[in-house]
């Protein structure tokens, strides 16, 4: 996700503000008035990544719907065809994660993992969201120190104080509004849908597939809430909590929750025996190990070249934390940082995307995430919600409380869209038991909003992702029959952990 739930991280105390049940009037004035998309004009992708077969093409959609016959925006689009035209089904649109993810290859990436039969069935669409990488791109000019996920995500100081974690939010805040244009405002969630719409409307579909993951499950939930009656199997995977009084601050708060349930899986492992990158004896030892050794680092830096900052901090370490809980793969390297920090071997090397990548993806997760709903403006009650979530979590150590660039944000333009229950029974969500960014708790109140729209498969499994991630043969079936057959569990599902 962004910068909330990286490859790129963005977002404590409610405000309670007004949500609006979907369709809106806004929202079908808009459908009816815009100008029904071009059909696409297939051709080859730019670029090297995607496969031979991936075809690329462009959706112009209006900058703001409530002027359909205003500027317009290019959108970024492929498809990589039904590998059996005479068993295609319809589009599959693969939603990414965020915001700020890119999703224009993903036909290609996902190729190579899809069961024959769903590939059969339909042409695999990707896209990048409005402002991302070839859809008319954003960037706020932040300096080089400000993408540092250290700061962008806003871990407070050693003795828990929030003055830096404020300046640097209110400075990354009005770069973005300085230098983002009239593209980065029009960034949200509820646009996203409507663009969405205007891709199903260019691909000459009535109805459209989908597969989000992870924030895209929330722009998925928007999309089957705001146009329910054009939606036909829709595949929701690693699951934002929908709570429209809330939207990115309640997922940036549920990392407390998250990485408490993640954290004894990397604990496990990292004491097993015959691991070359062992940490300790048993699971128990591994917690107050990574603790001490992040208080000694905040006392104690050591220099990381090529870091940024080029510092090994107690923060430093417990960014890397949060990042490596996301996939079992990512648990050597956070092993191998622990023992670097603790002078048993060199610290390993770090790798860090282009500044231009972060550049877009950051604002792009600052325009959504401040665009969607209202955050409060900078308080007393910050540093002590942050007090309380250091008590509470120590792991993420205040970080999930702490305030973000949309403290200091105009107030969005319309409500947040509340997922409800109104619409087809068409919706399976699956969700690992221990995922570190969006909690199973949080999927949970996902579920409960769509009512009998949805049924969940439930994974016993840690991690980000599930359907195709985790070797679980259980979740795997269960979602890949939805996908072919439209037949889903009769009542939620928890698939045992694999074998």
């Amino acid at each position: 996700m962004g910068i909330i739930n990286r490859t790129a991280a963005l977002i404590a105390a409610a405000t309670a503000v007004l949500t609006v049940t979907a369709p809106t009037a806004f929202t079908a004035q808009a459908a009816q008035a815009a100008p029904r998309a071009e059909p696409l004009a297939w051709g080859g992708c730019a670029g090297n990544a995607a496969q031979p077969q991936q075809q690329c093409a462009t959706v112009a959609v209006p900058l703001d719907y409530r002027h359909p016959d205003g500027p317009r925006i290019d959108l970024a689009v492929s498809r990589i065809a039904s590998a059996r035209p005479e068993l295609r089904r319809g589009s599959l649109l693969l939603i990414p994660g965020g915001p700020g993810g890119t999703g224009l290859n993903t036909p290609s990436v996902v190729l190579g993992k899809l069961p024959q039969e769903v590939r059969d069935r339909y042409d695999l669409i990707g896209f990048d969201p409005r402002g991302v990488g070839r859809s008319t791109p954003v960037d706020c000019g932040l300096a080089h120190e400000d993408l540092s996920m250290v700061r962008l995500r806003p871990w407070p100081a050693a003795d828990g104080s929030i003055d830096r974690n404020t300046a640097t939010a209110r400075r990354i805040a009005e770069a973005c509004l300085r230098n983002g244009g009239p593209v980065l405002r029009s960034i949200s969630t509820a646009n996203e849908a409507r663009d969405l719409d205007r891709i199903r409307q260019a691909l000459g579909e009535r109805r459209i597939s989908a597969w989000g993951v992870s924030y895209g499950t929330y722009a998925g939930a928007v999309y089957a809430s705001m146009f329910p009656q054009h939606t036909d199997r829709i595949l929701l995977d690693s699951n934002d909590d929908p709570d429209p009084a809330k939207v990115g601050r309640g997922w940036l708060a549920a990392y407390g929750t998250g990485v408490e349930d993640r954290f004894p899986d990397f604990a496990a492992w990292a004491a097993a025996p015959g691991n070359p990158d062992r940490l300790a004896a048993t699971p128990e030892e591994v917690r107050p190990l990574f603790l001490g050794l992040a208080a000694r680092l905040d006392r104690e830096p050591l220099p990381w070249p090529g870091a940024n900052p080029a510092v090994l901090d107690g923060n430093a370490l417990r960014q890397t934390m949060v990042e490596s809980l996301y996939d079992d793969e990512r648990f050597p390297a956070l092993a191998r940082l622990v023992l670097g920090g603790l002078g048993a071997r060199p610290l390993p090397a770090v790798q860090s995307p282009p500044d231009a990548v972060l550049q877009n993806t950051v604002a792009v997760s600052v325009g959504t995430l401040c665009n969607d709903v209202s955050w409060p403006r900078p308080t007393a009650d910050y540093p002590r919600a942050v007090a309380e979530e250091r008590a509470a979590h120590p792991l993420t150590a205040g970080m999930p409380a702490n305030v973000m660039p949309c403290a200091f944000w105009p107030r969005p333009t319309e409500p947040p869209v509340a997922v409800t229950s109104h619409g087809p029974s068409n919706v399976l969500l699956v969700q690992n038991l221990r995922d570190p960014a969006t909690p199973y708790s949080g999927a949970l109140k996902l579920r409960q909003a769509f009512g009998d729209r949805a049924r969940m498969v439930a994974v016993d499994s840690g991690g980000h992702d599930a359907y195709l991630a985790n070797g679980n043969a259980c979740g795997d079936a269960l979602v890949t029959d939805f996908l072919v057959t439209g037949r889903r569990p009769a009542t939620d599902t928890r698939c045992p952990a694999a074998g």
